[in-house]
């Protein structure tokens, strides 16, 4: 996302420039997904960059109980097979439907439970990613968590921790232990309230952040959590950067001082 505008082989030439292991990849960009190219082929190109596909994002409303998730779902997986990567990314309704207690977590265990095997068939994980907004219907890790666990698909499922939809939602407990991606971005406008940041304030994370990317990645470190951390900046702004791998580097390289990485 944050190289929205870039080809796949720009995305793969950043990522191994800044020092990167890794990439994501999404299907809801400008043009076809690797820019159209076979997902092996895709594949053995990243690897050929020492770079590892991460996940393929994203099915949407993963939990809204449809037949329309399902394919999608087992598409991206066949996608994500194809060109070798951990998993793919499952984000929740987010219009203002399902919201309600019961229906949420009646509709988040049908999802587990219908993609629990074909998840396991396919030998991938499916990050799923609490979203912040008000009108989300998944904001809590909490009940992810507990209905990953009631359903017994822990070795099928993780979250993914998103530093601006963990500070939407109020916080809380991190998880670490049960995190597969930790996305960043930051929000640097003094004038926008909380509950009007929307995805185009994201920008890379700088010393002006107003969502306590630091404090929230010091407190993952110290809890455990060794795994990736992936730049997602929405906001046009980031796409339209003369250099965008000095910005992202440079975005990396302060986040990993401050952070005492």
């Amino acid at each position: 996302m944050s190289l929205a505008k870039q080809s796949y082989q720009q995305l793969l030439i950043t990522a191994r420039n800044i020092g990167g292991i890794g990439i994501e990849v999404r299907n809801d960009l400008a043009g076809a997904l690797f820019d159209g190219e076979a997902a092996g082929a895709a594949g053995e190109q990243a690897r050929s960059f020492g770079l590892e596909i991460l996940a393929v994002a994203e099915v949407k409303a993963f939990n809204d109980g449809s037949t329309r998730a399902l394919d999608d779902a087992g598409a991206l997986m066949q996608v994500a097979v194809e060109c070798g990567a951990r998993g793919i990314a499952l984000i929740p309704r987010c219009d203002g439907h399902g919201c309600e207690p019961g229906e949420r977590i009646k509709n988040l265990r049908q999802s587990i439970v219908e993609l629990k095997p074909m998840l396991e068939a396919h030998k991938l994980v499916g990050f799923i990613e609490p979203l912040g907004f008000e009108q989300s219907s998944l904001r809590s890790k909490r009940e992810v968590i507990d209905t990953i666990h009631d359903c017994d698909a822990g070795g099928q499922f993780l979250l993914v921790h998103d530093t601006f939809h963990h500070f939407l939602a109020g916080g809380g407990p991190l998880f670490p232990e049960h995190t597969g991606i930790v996305h960043v971005s930051g929000v640097i406008e003094a004038d926008v309230e909380i509950a009007s940041m929307r995805d185009e304030h994201r920008v890379l994370v700088d010393q002006r952040d107003r969502l306590q990317n630091i404090s929230q990645l010091q407190s993952l470190c110290r809890q455990g959590y060794e795994g990736p951390v992936s730049m997602e900046a929405f906001a046009p702004l980031v796409h339209d950067f003369v250099d965008p791998e000095a910005e992202i580097f440079g975005s990396f390289s302060y986040i990993a001082s401050a952070v005492g990485a």
